[in-house]
Order: structure tokens, then sequence, then C-alpha cells
């Protein structure tokens, strides 16, 4: 019932025909997107019962824990379904940068006539 899905109480999770969904992070003490990546089933099930961000690399077709090699792990503080179930946005607070470039969010240029710029 897709009525259920959009309007209900229970978590029905829909994947995309990879087997993943797209989690936004942000930062739960200032609303800054951190970073965008996915999740499949068994990442999203070691977010909720840890309470650290895990995610599915496509790149590498694998699992990791955000911060495992760095240590600027992400601790979840909310995770928000949208209307549909197949996407997320994870409230977390953050152990140090985000971004592998060292910067604290992904996102960390904009886009002007063409060039991007850094903030």
């Amino acid at each position: 019932m897709e009525n259920a899905r959009e309007q209900g109480t229970q978590f029905m999770p829909k994947f995309d025909d990879n087997g993943l969904m797209a989690a936004i992070i942000v930062d739960d003490a200032d609303d800054k997107i951190l970073m965008l990546g996915h999740m499949n089933s068994e990442a999203l099930d070691l977010t909720q019962s840890t309470g650290k961000v895990h995610f599915y690399s496509r790149s590498r077709q694998a699992l990791w824990l955000k911060g495992e090699t760095s240590g600027n792990f992400l601790a979840v503080k909310e995770i928000w379904v949208d209307c549909d179930q197949d996407a997320l946005v994870v409230r977390a607070k953050p152990a140090g940068p985000t971004c592998h470039t060292g910067e604290a969010s992904c996102f960390y240029r904009r886009l002007v006539s063409g060039k991007l710029e850094a903030r």
C-alpha cells in the first residue's frame, strides 16, 4: 500500500534497483549540509544500531563506517525519512572535518558563472 508508505507510521525503506538509498548528512548544531552518501540495508541497520553513520561505497562496492580511518566519525542525532521513504536526512554530530579534503563539509564550493568558488 503506497498510502501506508507515504502517510503511515511504519518504516518501510524503499531502496533503488541497486539496493541503495541516498542519505544527506546535516550538522545537528548548525544545519550545514555535510555530505551525501548512499546506504544499503546493512549500512542503514548499522547506522541505527551503533549510532555512527555507515555507508555503502558504490565505487568500492563495500560497506564503510564514516571515520574508521580518519577518526572523524558522525554521531547520529536523528534520522528523517522523506515521504516515499527512498531518501534520508541524518542529523549528526561530526567529530572533525567531514570531507576527505579536510574541509568541514563536502559542499565547500559553489558554482558561479560556470566556475567553482570556495566559501
